[in-house]
């Protein structure tokens, strides 16, 4: 096995390169203007480790894997084309006017409480730029009203002249009949060929999403529009980077739904949150091969906070109608909750409650915190570790980066100092605590309102800064186990590595499994298994384009369920994929029933309510190789090793500095325990073993950390 997958961040950029039985890990600082840099400065750093140069290793891997969060930062900034729409005639308010609960999403749980004081959103559509069509298909797909093909011609035209940069089109029940939505994509190329037109992107409603929903199908199609321009330009950039440098196979692209595809086989859409999306499948695969049961994990990098839950057994959470920035969507995403709490997270003062704000805003890699000594000028989360005596300043990022301790202590100072009445060393430790308070509050909500235990879960702990939060969040959420897995600072990229070729489509339904009011059970068994056959023939369909063998493909088939009139949706995976007999149906209720119970508690099943599924779900894929994980298990004797040196290391539950040892993870082996407090210094990443915590290593580079 030999790849490359590379995790770019917004302030670094991760690299995990295998050659044959041998693990790489690389990082380099991310450069905004042009991504393809920092990979190259990253490869280049992974290729010097392993003795080969690029273009060797271009030539000879069998994939370049890449995730990235351009389109998350794309959508903040609100950095896109003008983007036009058009609907069905009388629907042209639904898309400004979103859904009574729109003015909250995407907003802080707080603020969604105080709806009336909330904003919406700036539309990426201004109204101006929404066309209206005559045309009608009702809910079982029948045209009511034909297509009116002069009146699209003319709406076309009004879009261009107006400045329209892409089209969406997003029309009445096109998930169910989808004839319209075709030919308006066909005037729209009659009208403007490719060569009058440029590169104007068109985007059909039933392709992005095949769900019901026209509010949530609408908005993804926008966002995919959005995004699509400025992804492409950027996969492309790094596509001919790769290409000038000899690899000349096509670029894999990682979704958001926990595959992968090639880059004309993604839809901008499905990039959003793809790297700490790639953390979680490690974690999930993780989990499955050494058996360490609940996993939460915490992803803490330069700018976000990234929290993924994977229950015993590898069954990842998803979110089906996610929020994604301050628009509800309708696509398939493994669900991640985003602090923005990380290393280069901005301290202020908050003069309402009189203490420490933290983020969301981020330093990033440029300038990056103020001890980067690139300008920066703001207090950060990395220079209060600093302060407290946490990292090396000489030895950061594997000396890459030399810290300015002074820039560190002048930034707190001008931020923080006279308005807290703290010096210093009081005012880094009331950083450290306010953001590790921060995290462990996402961790704990998000596990409790799911019905699970913090004291449950191993907490795992991976990216550049969090093996140095570990002890101190799982403190406060308590946790008592914590594991910073192999390869812990590029554990992502590493991630990406492990994914398979996927896709996944769905179709909304309506099925009744069981009916309460006449206590039937579904016979319809021909309706059903000809929707399943469909989904597959499509997701087969994208991986033959992708050049695979039709016998290699894949199907798992999945359903969102309920009881009655719930809100609440269960997706569930069936060890089945078809209905021929009641036999069926029966195993089909009884697997929802157990997940249900596992999730709410045994007993909270309620089919007396009646069981009705709301979409039917494929997910097409092709098994690869993967990263395999040794044993985290080691029952043998265990010694304390003697520390390279000490440093004075400032504890926030501690008045004065404490003498602290230092040990270089180079030295450790799975032989050893380092009682805390203590330090082990990694070539990407510092381990901070708190007072009260123990740092147990495993054979494979994993390291415990276990309560005393």
């Amino acid at each position: 096995m030999k790849r490359i997958s590379v995790d770019i961040g917004g302030t670094f950029t991760d690299c995990f390169f295998v050659w044959d039985e041998r693990y790489v890990e690389a990082k380099a600082l991310t450069t905004h203007h042009n991504l393809a840099l920092g990979f190259n400065e990253a490869l280049d750093l992974a290729c010097s480790r392993a003795g080969l140069n690029r273009d060797q290793v271009l030539s000879e891997v069998d994939s370049v894997r890449y995730a990235t969060t351009l389109g998350t930062n794309a959508l903040i900034e609100r950095k896109g084309p003008k983007v036009g729409a058009i609907v069905t005639h009388g629907f042209e308010d639904t898309i400004p006017l979103s859904r009574g609960r729109g003015y909250g999403e995407g907003l802080d749980p707080s603020m969604q409480q105080n709806l009336p004081a909330a904003e919406r959103p700036e539309p990426l559509v201004p109204r101006q730029l929404i066309r209206s069509v005559k045309e009608r298909v009702n809910s079982a797909g029948k045209v009511v009203v034909p297509l009116h093909e002069k009146d699209v011609r003319t709406m076309v035209r009004e879009l261009v002249d107006a400045g329209a940069e892409a089209v969406v089109v997003s029309l009445t029940n096109a998930t169910e009949n989808p004839d319209h939505e075709l030919r308006i994509l066909e005037i729209i190329l009659e009208e403007y060929p490719p060569h009058e037109l440029g590169a104007i992107p068109v985007l059909l409603g039933h392709q992005v999403s095949g769900r019901k929903g026209e509010y949530v199908r609408a908005t993804s199609t926008i966002v995919d529009g959005f995004l699509h321009g400025i992804m492409f330009h950027a996969l492309s950039q790094l596509a001919n980077n790769l290409r000038e440098s000899g690899y000349d196979k096509p670029m894999l692209v990682i979704h958001n739904s926990g595959g992968m595809a090639q880059m004309n086989s993604t839809d901008a859409l499905q990039t959003i949150h793809s790297g700490p999306i790639a953390g979680v499948g490690a974690a999930e695969h993780l989990s499955r091969e050494t058996g360490i049961g609940h996993v939460i994990s915490t992803d803490m990098g330069g700018t976000s906070f990234d929290i993924g839950l994977v229950p015993e057994g590898g069954v990842k959470h998803y979110d089906f109608q996610p929020t994604i920035d301050r628009w509800l969507v309708s696509v398939p995403m493994i669900h991640l909750l985003t602090l923005g709490a990380g290393g280069g997270s901005i301290a202020s003062y908050d003069r309402i409650h009189k203490g420490v704000k933290l983020g969301p805003e981020s330093a990033g890699s440029e300038p990056g915190p103020a001890c980067y000594d690139r300008g920066g000028l703001l207090a950060t989360v990395t220079d209060a570790d600093l302060l407290l005596g946490y990292l090396d300043p000489d030895n950061y990022a594997n000396g890459f980066i030399k810290l300015n301790p002074r820039r560190s202590v002048f930034a707190i100072e001008e931020t923080l100092c006279d308005e807290l009445d703290m010096d210093v060393i009081q005012a880094a430790k009331e950083i450290k605590r306010g953001v590790d308070e921060q995290m462990a509050i996402g961790i704990a909500k998000e596990l409790r309102v799911r019905g699970y235990l913090p004291e449950d879960f191993t907490m795992l702990a991976y990216g550049g800064n969090g093996p140095l939060h570990a002890c101190g969040i799982a403190d406060q959420a308590g946790i008592k186990k914590i594991l910073a897995p192999p390869f812990a600072s590029v554990f992502s990229a590493l991630g990406a590595g492990n994914m398979k070729q996927l896709h996944i489509h769905e179709r909304g339904a309506h099925v009744v499994m069981y009916n309460a009011t006449t206590r039937a059970l579904y016979d319809r068994y021909d309706e059903f298994n000809t929707i399943v056959e469909q989904l597959e023939a499509k997701g087969r369909e994208d991986l033959v384009r992708q050049g695979f063998d039709p016998a290699e493909v894949r199907h798992r088939l999945e359903m969102d369920m309920r009881y009655g009139n719930q809100l609440v949706t269960t997706a569930v995976v069936f060890d089945i994929d078809r209905i021929h007999s009641v036999g069926d149906v029966l195993n089909m209720i009884r697997t929802f029933s157990d997940i249900y119970g596992q999730r709410y508690g045994k007993g909270s099943e309620a089919p007396e309510a009646g069981i009705r599924v709301q979409t039917i779900r494929v997910a097409s894929y092709v098994d690869g190789d993967v990263v395999k994980f040794d044993s985290l298990e080691y029952a043998g004797e265990r010694t304390v090793p003697t520390p390279l040196s000490h440093r004075q290391v400032h504890f926030t539950g501690q008045d004065e500095p404490v003498s602290t040892p230092i040990h270089d993870a180079a030295t450790l082996t799975h032989h050893h325990l380092i009682p805390g407090p203590a330090i082990v210094t990694t070539e990407n990443t510092t381990y901070l073993v708190e007072p009260g915590w123990r740092l147990e290593p495993t054979p494979q580079g994993a390291v415990w950390f276990l309560r005393d």
